[in-house]
């Protein structure tokens, strides 16, 4: 068994990028540790232009995988400028934003939320991922990633304290910025680690304490909270902290208390119905494509409607994240909430699968035949998403519904997606739905669909196209299922509406071909959000 990945955490280094990052390398060679967390600000505006200089040019190593949340300053605009282009800073060194969801190359799963809270800012998440800003609704987000190895923010949960032996004195704890949506954050997530960097110049490690589990065979959750003194403070208080993130360790932490948060966590677990639309993903660098590539033709993920490091993407209709792909209901849906309300669902049957990396087909992630790869780990992701609202939908309907989900996979493609309906079982059963596919097809003289498997091994040889699954169960393990492929050339003009018109026509629902035309108010996607959740909860991996 591999040895648990060994981190190490600096306190806010306050411009001290030379020093700290040398001092680190010493350490780095001594312990190879797996990466590092800066808390805090590791910049300030007095930071030294020459350090940055340096940083940027790459003259001032970073000796392993560094990652940085914002802080309660402003970055330095050179910074700034590279961050909000997404480029590299440096190797090595990551910013993680104001707020996003990452994933290391050591399957390490880190939640970011940085600066202070906004509270001018009545609704809605901030825009900019370099100011120092955050409003509640950007914590609300954040609820959605489900779980966190390491939660890093710049405020302190309110009321962590509470129950603790470990004393504050006073004056730390009147410096002290919380709030009460970081708290319920670290109680949504329920981290390993939830670190933070200190008000002042001291160091405060709690108690580990317990959240509440739901039944008697859940796994016990235990956070360690920490906050960090400054780097190279002049007190000597701790401003280095290591440790090895051992994920197999369930056993009870020694000393460790009940949830500071218990008492609100059933009115938590009701409100819980907020997801990050803001994350960053693992590159070569341990991130999952934060980065967008150079080359790459506009939008790119700051402006995609898919990416969640799109900071205008509604986060309150992303429905469950999972490591490689996310699950989200779908704008201006075709069915409304009523369409399928006697069939037993009362929310749209409409979603879309999306892949976390901003990227045009599947093939493009890479190699389609290494079983760890990121293509097939994310085909198989959106496969198993597409399965469980599959069996979800069916159930529900008594199998009086089954699905048509529908993909096209093409290289000019901004970013890959699946779409998901709902439909009745019957259309699929007898053909009926099968037949509206290949006449729409023959009608618009697109090449005509032809009944394939496609392997994912296959794609790449096979180039563009469009597919559809037809898909329908009788609750007695007679499965209809047929998956059609049409060829797209690329000198083909293909409607991207395709697939919605044929099942706009096939339901009778021709007034809703333009999604634009079906807009919602916020409160009625949250509504139907809700509601699917509640209906998915069963069948939601992510919740393993």
């Amino acid at each position: 068994m591999a040895a648990p990945p060994k981190i190490i955490v600096l306190g806010s280094l306050n411009g001290q990028v030379d020093a700290a990052f040398k001092k680190l390398a010493t350490l780095h060679a001594k312990n190879s540790f797996s990466l590092a967390i800066l808390t805090g600000d590791v910049f300030t505006p007095e930071t030294d232009d020459d350090a940055i200089s340096s940083l940027l040019s790459g003259a001032l190593e970073v000796p392993l995988p560094t990652y940085f949340a914002i802080g309660t300053h402003p970055l330095p605009a050179r910074i700034a400028a590279r961050v909000e282009a997404d480029e590299e800073i440096c190797p090595n060194l990551h910013c993680l934003g104001k707020r996003s969801i990452t994933k290391t190359s050591e399957g390490i799963r880190v939640v970011a939320l940085g600066g202070l809270l906004d509270a001018k800012l009545v609704g809605g998440q901030s825009k900019e991922q370099h100011l120092p800003f955050h409003t509640e609704d950007d914590a609300k987000a954040l609820r959605g990633a489900n779980t966190a190895d390491i939660l890093l923010t710049s405020m302190w949960p309110a009321d962590v304290w509470r129950g603790s032996k470990v004393a504050l004195e006073p004056a730390q704890q009147a410096a002290i910025q919380s709030t009460r949506s970081i708290a319920d954050l670290c109680a949504a997530l329920k981290p390993r680690y939830h670190i933070t960097a200190s008000p002042g110049v001291f160091f405060y490690e709690r108690e580990p304490f317990l959240h509440p589990t739901s039944s008697s065979t859940d796994e016990i959750a235990v956070t360690r909270f920490i906050s960090m003194a400054p780097y190279g403070n002049d007190a000597k208080a701790k401003a280095m902290y290591a440790f090895a993130l051992n994920k197999s360790d369930t056993t009870p932490a020694p000393g460790a208390t009940r949830s500071p948060f218990a008492p609100a966590q059933a009115k938590r677990d009701r409100e819980d119905s907020g997801y990050s639309r803001f994350g960053h993903h693992d590159d070569h660098h341990g991130r999952r494509n934060k980065r967008r590539r150079a080359a790459s033709p506009p939008p790119g993920p700051s402006q995609c409607y898919f990416c969640l490091s799109n900071p205008n993407i509604s986060a309150h209709m992303c429905c469950s994240i999972a490591d490689d792909a996310y699950l989200t209901t779908a704008k201006g849906p075709l069915p409304t909430s009523d369409t399928f309300s006697k069939q037993g669902l009362d929310f749209p049957g409409h979603f879309i699968i999306i892949p976390l990396p901003h990227v045009p087909t599947i093939p493009s992630m890479g190699p389609t035949d290494e079983p760890e790869g990121e293509a097939v780990k994310t085909y198989k992701e959106m496969t198993r998403f597409r399965e469980s609202l599959q069996a979800m939908i069916a159930s529900r309907s008594s199998h009086k519904l089954g699905t048509v989900t529908w993909e096209i996979s093409r290289d000019s493609n901004v970013h890959l997606h699946w779409q998901l309906v709902a439909v009745p079982a019957d259309l699929i059963r007898k053909g009926v739905a099968e037949a509206a596919f290949r006449v729409e097809a023959e009608n618009e003289r697109y090449p005509p669909l032809k009944s394939r498997d496609l392997a994912l091994g296959d794609q790449a040889a096979y180039g563009d196209f469009f597919r559809v699954w037809l898909w329908a169960d009788d609750g007695e393990d007679r499965i209809k299922g047929t998956s059609l492929v049409m060829p797209l050339p690329q000198d083909l003009r293909f409607n991207l509406q395709f697939g919605r018109r044929v099942l706009a026509k096939l339901l009778g629902l021709e007034a809703r071909f333009t999604w634009q035309d079906c807009a919602q108010t916020e409160v009625e996607e949250k509504r139907d959000v809700e509601a699917f959740r509640s209906a998915f909860k069963e069948w939601d991996f992510t919740l393993e």
